[in-house]
Parts: C-alpha cells; sequence; structure tokens
C-alpha cells in the first residue's frame, strides 16, 4: 500500500505535468485549453493586477484513493478552521487598504483570488495552480503574446512541505511567492527556490532563539519531540548542529510524535519522557500532534515537566483547556511576531455571504463561515436538516451577537505576517510602476510596463524591497529570502480561578552585528512547579574544584563522573593538580612565588642592587678621606666594618627572591641573621667606645680606655656574631626551613615558599637581634648629650629608632601576610632597616666631606669653633 506522501508525490507529478503542458504556448500557437477544472474554495475580487493567495480555511480533506483506472473524484473539505478563514480575510483587508491609499499605487487597483488549501498538499497545489495558469475554459495568443498572467504574485502557503512543492515549479517559472508560515530553514536556499520569500523567520533563528532561551536558565539537558515532516526534522537537524557547535547543551531523546493517534507509539514515547532526567522537553510539531500525546500523558499523569513551544503550538487555544493546563502551564514559547492591523475588526464585520453562491462548484469560502458560525445552512440545504431541528441561514445574522476568536484581534500573529506578505507586493509593484523609461533596470534600462506585467519582473523588486509597517517594523529581505527575524517569547500562565492566559515575557531580535539578542522579564514568567521558581535540567552536575569530567561512555557530552583530579596521575598529591576552567581534564596548579619576572621583585631586587652600590660608593669615600679627621674621630676601622655588613645586609635579601630551593630557604635566614648581628654588633661597639672616650677624657677616666682597644672590639664583634651563628646552625640541625607548597590560601594555586621549620628557631633569632639593638639604642640615648659639635652617640640613636621602627611593625605584618607576599615584606623590611642605618650613620659625614670640606677640622670636630 503506498503511503500518502508517495500518493502526494505522484499526485504533484502530474499536476506538475499538465501544467507544464497547459503553459508550454508552442504547442498550442493560438490558444491554450484547459483538460478540466479544480473544484476549489475560493474568494475573489477583479483588479488591474491580481494577486493569489492560500490559507487554510479548512482543517481536513476526503476523497475517493486513486486507482489510476479512472478520473480522481474532487477532494471534499471539512472542519471549517475560522483562523484560516481570518487570515485569508486579512489578505482582503489589506488589499482593501491599498486601494484606498493614493500614495501607494495610484490609479492601480489590486485584486485578489484567494484558495483554500485544506492544510492538504495535493489541494494547495491545485490552488496554486489554478492561480499560476488561470481557470478559464480557453485563453486566446495574439502574436506578440502579450497580457497579464492570472496572478503577478501569490501569498503562500502555510506549510512547509507545501511552500517546497509550491517553489520547486513555480521557481521555474520565477513567480514570486511570499509565505507567511513557512518556518523551514531548508527554504532559506535561494539558488534552489529563486522565488521563494517570507515574513516569518525561519526554523534556524528559531532554534538559536531557543537555545537562547536554554542558556539563559542554564538548561543543558532537553528532550525533543517533533513531528514527521520536513518542518520537524529539519528543526531537529537545526538543534542538533547548533548545540553541537555552542557545546552549551545536549539532547536526551529525539523522538517523532505519529501522524495519527498510535496508541501504542504515544505510549512508547510517554515513557521515554518519564524514564528520562531531562525536565525540559522541546516540542516542534503542530497542534494536532500534540494533542493526540497530551492524551497520554495525562493517562500516565507526567507532570513536572517544562515544555517549549515552537511557534506552530505557542499560542494554541485548543491546548489551553483545564483539562490540560496542569500538565502544560508555565509552558515558554517562541510566537510569531504580533502586530496591531488598525480597522481589520471593523473589516470583519462587514462580511456578509454570497446569497447567490451556494455550495455547487466554487464555493464561497464566505458561504461557509457563514453556516460555521451561526450553525445554520444555505438554501439548498441537505436532505433531513430542517427536519432535524436545523435552521436556515438568512445572510442577516449580526456578527457582534456572536462570541468567536475569529473577531478577537487582541494578538495578530499569522494575521500580522500575511499583512506584510501583501504589503511587500505591493510596494514592488509601487517601485516598478514609478520607474522612469531609459532608467530602468531590464534590457535596454527599459522599465516594466502595466499592460504587459511579468512575475520575474516583480521578482527583481522584491528582492529589493524595504519599508515599514504601521506598527514600526521594518521590512526587507536577505539574499535568501528571509526576512529580519524577530519572535516573541510567550507564557502560559495558569490562574487561580482555572482560566488560563498566554503573556507576552520577552522577545527574540535579530541582529547583524550582534547576532540573536533576547530580552525577557523573568518577574512576569509563570513556573508550573511548587517552588515557583525555574526548573533545574541538567545530566551531571558542575564538577567541584579539584575533580575533573570524565566522559561516561555511550551518552552524550553532558553527561559526565567527576574524578579528582589526583587519580590517575603519577603523583598521589592532590594539590598538584587542578581541574582546567572547562572542568574536563586536570592541569598542573600555577605555581606562585616572589620572582624575579615579576614587577614586585624586580623592584626589590633593584633596590637591593642599589643599596649595595651604594655602600661601595660610600665604602670608596671614606677610604679616600680615612686620614681626615671625621673619618678618624668617628673610629675608621669600625666603620669599615659597619659598611661591609651593611653590604652584606643588602645582598641577603636577594635570597627572598626566586623559586624556594633548599639551599636557599636554610641559606637566606641564616645569612640574615648573621649579617644583621655584624652589623648590629658593630654600632653597639661603636656605641660604647665613643661613651668610653667621653669618659676617659675626663679626670681619671683613661682606665676605661683599656677595655676598648682594637683587638677588643674585634674580639666583640665576633663574640657576638659567634652566638647568632650558633643560633643559626641549632636551627638549621635541628629544623632546617625547606621549600613548601602552600594551598591555604587558594584551591587552584600553589604558593611556593620556604617554611620556617622551628618557629621557636626563627623567634631566637630575631629576638637576639633586638636584643642587639636595643641596647645600642639605649646607650646611644644616654650619651646623646655629649658635648662634641659633631656628636656620634646622635647618630647611633637616631638611626637604631628607625631600625627598631622597622622591624617592630614587620613582625604583625610578616604574620598577617599571605603567601609570597610575607617573603616581599620581610625583603622590604631588610633593606628598609638598612637604608635608614646607612643614611643616618653615614650621610652626615659624607655631607661633611664631599660638600663642606671647611666642617672637616679637628677644631670643629671637637667644638672649639670654626676655622676660617
Amino acid at each position: 500500500m503506498c503511503s500518502p506522501l508517495q500518493t502526494n508525490l505522484v499526485l504533484v507529478i502530474l499536476l506538475y505535468s499538465n501544467f507544464s503542458y497547459a503553459l508550454s504556448s508552442s504547442l498550442f500557437p493560438s490558444s491554450c485549453q484547459l483538460w478540466g477544472q479544480f473544484r476549489l474554495n475560493e474568494m475573489h475580487n477583479s483588479g488591474d493586477i491580481i494577486l493569489g493567495g492560500l490559507f487554510p480555511v479548512h482543517f481536513y480533506s476526503s476523497g475517493s484513493y486513486p486507482s489510476f483506472t479512472s478520473e480522481p473524484q474532487q477532494p471534499t473539505c471539512h472542519g471549517f478552521y475560522e483562523l484560516g478563514f481570518r487570515q485569508a480575510q486579512t489578505m482582503a483587508f489589506a488589499i482593501d487598504e491599498i486601494n484606498r491609499n493614493t500614495n501607494l499605487l495610484p490609479n492601480v487597483t489590486l485584486g485578489y483570488t484567494l484558495y483554500d488549501n485544506c492544510n492538504e498538499l495535493g489541494i494547495g497545489f491545485r490552488g496554486v495552480l489554478s492561480l499560476a495558469s488561470g481557470q478559464e475554459d480557453q485563453i486566446l495568443l495574439d502574436d506578440t503574446c502579450t497580457g497579464n498572467p492570472p496572478v503577478l504574485g501569490i501569498v503562500g502557503d502555510s506549510s512547509s512541505t507545501a511552500s517546497i512543492a509550491i517553489s520547486s515549479v513555480l521557481g521555474l517559472y520565477r513567480v514570486p511567492i511570499v509565505s507567511y508560515f513557512a518556518t523551514c530553514s531548508c527554504l532559506s536556499d535561494h539558488k534552489k527556490y529563486p522565488s521563494f520569500f517570507r515574513t516569518i523567520p525561519s526554523d534556524a533563528f528559531q532554534v538559536r532563539a531557543m537555545i537562547k532561551i536554554l542558556k539563559h536558565f542554564a538548561w543543558t539537558w532537553a528532550g525533543l519531540l517533533i513531528s514527521d515532516d520536513d518542518y520537524g526534522r529539519h528543526a531537529a537537524r537545526s538543534i542538533q548542529f547548533e548545540l553541537s557547535l555552542s557545546g552549551e547543551g545536549c539532547l536526551d531523546y529525539i523522538e517523532v510524535l505519529p501522524w495519527d493517534k498510535d496508541t501504542y507509539e504515544l505510549r512508547r514515547i510517554v515513557n521515554v519522557m518519564k524514564k528520562s532526567t531531562a525536565h525540559v522537553v522541546i516540542v516542534f510539531a503542530y497542534e494536532s500532534r500534540i494533542l493526540n500525546l497530551m492524551e497520554e500523558v495525562v493517562r500516565q499523569n507526567v507532570t513536572g515537566l517544562q515544555w517549549m513551544a515552537s511557534e506552530a503550538w505557542s499560542a494554541a487555544a485548543v491546548l489551553q483547556t483545564p483539562h490540560l493546563m496542569p500538565y502544560l502551564g508555565g509552558t515558554l514559547g517562541i510566537a510569531i511576531r504580533h502586530g496591531e492591523i488598525p480597522g481589520l475588526r471593523e473589516f470583519l464585520l462587514k462580511i456578509r455571504p454570497n446569497l447567490h453562491q451556494n455550495n455547487s462548484y466554487g464555493n464561497s469560502m464566505v458561504n461557509q463561515f457563514w453556516e460555521f458560525t451561526f450553525q445554520c445552512k444555505f438554501s439548498p440545504v441537505p436532505s433531513g436538516w430542517l427536519e432535524g431541528g436545523g435552521v436556515l441561514c438568512t445572510g442577516q445574522e449580526d456578527l457582534e451577537n456572536v462570541y468567536s476568536d475569529f473577531l478577537d484581534i487582541s494578538s495578530l500573529r499569522p494575521e500580522y505576517n500575511v499583512y506584510k506578505a501583501v504589503y511587500a507586493l505591493a510596494h514592488s509593484l509601487n517601485n516598478m510602476l514609478r520607474c522612469k523609461p531609459g532608467n530602468g533596470h531590464f534590457s535596454g534600462n527599459s522599465c516594466a510596463a502595466l499592460k504587459s506585467l511579468e512575475p520575474w519582473q516583480l521578482l527583481y523588486y522584491l528582492e529589493r524591497v524595504n519599508f515599514t509597517t504601521p506598527f514600526g517594523d521594518q521590512v526587507s529581505f536577505d539574499e535568501n529570502g528571509d526576512v529580519i527575524p524577530i519572535y516573541d517569547v510567550m507564557n502560559w500562565l495558569w490562574l487561580p480561578d482555572g482560566s488560563t492566559k498566554v503573556q507576552n515575557v520577552g522577545e527574540v531580535k535579530g541582529s547583524v552585528l550582534n547576532g540573536e539578542e533576547l530580552i525577557l522579564d523573568e518577574n512576569k514568567i509563570f513556573w508550573n512547579f511548587k517552588s515557583r521558581t525555574p526548573p533545574r535540567s541538567v545530566c551531571s552536575e558542575s564538577c567541584p574544584p579539584g575533580t575533573h569530567m570524565v566522559r561516561r561512555k555511550g551518552e552524550p557530552k553532558c553527561c559526565f563522573d567527576c574524578i579528582p583530579c589526583s587519580e590517575g596521575k603519577i603523583t598521589n598529591k592532590t594539590e598538584d593538580f587542578w581541574s582546567n576552567p572547562q572542568r574536563d581534564h586536570c592541569v598542573p596548579k600555577k605555581t606562585e612565588f616572589l620572582s624575579y619576572h615579576e614587577p614586585l621583585g624586580i623592584c626589590l631586587a633593584a633596590t637591593s642592587l642599589l643599596g649595595t652600590f651604594i655602600c661601595a660608593v660610600v665604602l670608596g669615600i671614606f677610604f679616600y678621606y680615612r686620614r681626615t679627621p671625621i673619618i678618624r674621630a668617628s673610629n675608621s676601622e669600625l666603620s669599615f666594618q659597619l659598611l661591609l655588613s651593611l653590604k652584606l645586609c643588602f645582598l641577603c635579601s636577594l635570597l627572598f627572591i626566586g623559586r624556594p630551593r633548599l639551599w636557599t630557604c636554610q641559606l637566606r635566614h641564616a645569612a640574615f641573621g648573621i649579617s644583621f648581628v655584624l652589623c648590629v654588633s658593630c654600632i653597639l661597639v661603636k656605641t660604647m667606645v665613643v661613651l668610653a672616650v667621653f669618659k676617659a677624657s675626663k679626670p681619671g677616666g683613661a682606665a676605661n680606655l683599656k677595655w676598648f682597644g682594637a683587638m677588643q672590639q674585634r674580639g666583640t664583634i665576633l663574640f657576638l656574631t659567634c652566638i647568632q651563628a650558633i643560633i643559626c646552625t641549632t636551627w638549621l640541625v635541628s629544623s632546617s626551613p625547606t621549600p613548601h607548597k602552600n594551598t591555604q590560601y587558594h584551591n587552584d594555586k600553589i604558593i611556593y615558599e620556604c617554611s620556617v621549620g622551628s618557629s621557636v628557631g626563627f623567634g631566637v633569632l630575631l629576638g637576639y637581634i633586638g636584643i642587639l639593638a636595643f641596647l645600642s639604642f639605649l646607650i646611644a640615648f644616654l650619651a646623646r648629650n655629649l658635648p662634641d659639635s659633631f656628636n656620634e652617640a646622635k647618630l647611633i640613636t637616631f638611626s637604631m629608632l628607625i631600625f627598631c621602627a622597622v622591624w617592630v611593625a614587620f613582625v604583625p605584618a610578616y604574620i598577617s601576610s599571605p603567601g609570597n607576599h610575607a617573603d616581599a615584606v620581610e625583603v622590604f623590611a631588610i633593606l628598609a632597616s638598612s637604608f635608614g642605618l646607612l643614611v643616618a650613620l653615614f650621610g652626615p659625614k659624607c655631607y661633611i666631606m664631599l660638600l663642606r670640606p671647611e666642617m672637616n677640622t679637628k677644631k670643629v670636630i671637637m667644638g672649639r669653633g670654626t676655622e676660617s
């Protein structure tokens, strides 16, 4: 048995053959004659230029199965669709409005011929062939073959499948087709469908809009239901492609909804949805398919799902019933852009039946609408109608007295696209007829003439049309025949009183510069969950820090396990590795330390070398002026020892910069402790010598000097320094400082530092330096009022005050500094105290020697005046 699709395909081929045969004027040099006529529901209005239209005024059709042994019977349409009829009336209204507009197509009257496609490919194809070839029994052709074709352009079809078939044929003859509802992305191939345009965005944009919503709510795990046609299959391919391209989501399942009510298949699909961990279900299908599905969903009581609707059913009133809203409430949908069409309702109220046109050939869609709305029949009525209580239509019934969705124009969506399609054709015609001879776009710069217009001429201007609707939307077509995309985002609201409402909660716009732009008002969205918050729909939760994703075999990439970064590595130390930003594999942690390659390390190293250089310069100055009174008076040997120890202090700070190693960790604190003890010991001995010299100048004080000779000074410095050396040795032997990877400050970073090993050892080292510094400060403070003009004790007092202040501030700063900043604080303290000693002790002397040589005399130094 042939499938319905195969039957339709055979019918299309036969119709196309007849159509081509009818159009071939070479076979009929003087006339063309139709072999037969199609019985179609229609609306017609004459004019100078005729536009055609195809609309789904009926849901279903029935006819005999073709036997290919006799002429097939004409199909019969049933199941009146009042919203499809409103779309047809919208086209009639737009043409009537254009005819009343003196600025658009002046002196030209537009007419229309509209056919009902009955939501069936074969009937829609019959209609478009009738529009393109005409329904006249015989067409006489003159010698020049001039005269307008039956229609110059067609608005329709609503179905993607029908539009593909129609465009494949009419595209050969360059007859413009502007669809208001066909969204299949396959129709964007302008090379394959050169005369196809549409005022509704393609599914490619709709898919990207849906993925924008998925991304906005962090839904990375969803199911997909599609219809078994071009609309559904192309949507599925687009969604899979876009998700793989973005890498931000996966589909748990893809199921195809059956055409008819296949109970077994529907039960299987619902079972798949129940077992799935995806809480978001995307549906690309028509409302008739979803009705069958929802019956099974209700039967199995499948709740807790967040439905996402394509534009085909995002505003379907037939699904918004108290029976289904407990399951479909909160649905988010992509809807055709709504628009306002002023005057449409008044136009619809003026509809009146044609009492002279009954249900014979050439059925009037208006009469069928009248019968459907008022539940009556025009004469002649079917047998038994009146006897069964049926009412006879008079044609005088009042539409305003009947409650119907037909007159509700609060949210015009397909109708708005129809309105834009008609105006696109009208603006193209207007631009074409305004052409000035000699400036045309056709051969020889000619223009199109009203009496000999050709569809391919209109096609040229339709590709370049650009206008703005009264609602404020710009209409133009890109190189694929697609309109500037824009969709509304709808939400199904379930009110406490049991009523329903479909509200606009945002929009998705297309832009050449910014791509798709999603605007959502989340405060308006109704969520059909107890929490009244968006659901969570992921296959696997994001891996926590320190772990990495491992894909589950045979499952989508959104499903994974989180494995600690230590597993499977050479080392078992978890802190050595960390997950990368995507957390799909482990990478070594970033290691931080006070480096020579970072600005802080460079500045500190440069300062250390600068201090060393200044010490060398001062040492040279002192050596050059070593025989002058100021050097001799300040104990030159101790001064040279002090300068050398300060150089060591500056240089030891370099051990704190660079990657910590075992030898640098052990050496840095030992070098620091011994260098500073050597420096402070020199200052302490220097202070004691100054005090002894002052006391020796008094009667009976000469005996004090024998305890402060050169050997005693050197011995004291060596003894005090050896104590520090013993402390450092004991510390290094008992609990040596070692390199340490510190992860307590940052999980994803390793702070490479030197652990002090023994805090007691480090404390004793600092405490010993502090004791010597305090003794130096105390002795110098007691000797600060010596009568000499150049008082060494005052300089020592000031220098030790700076030294003590720096190291008192160092302790809390060092303890509170995290990671490698502790090393920087210690280096800063070393440099600050070293510069303080260097400047305070040697700055005044260098000033006198270099800039005030007249003060460098014995009399001035002894405080006896200034030599002239």
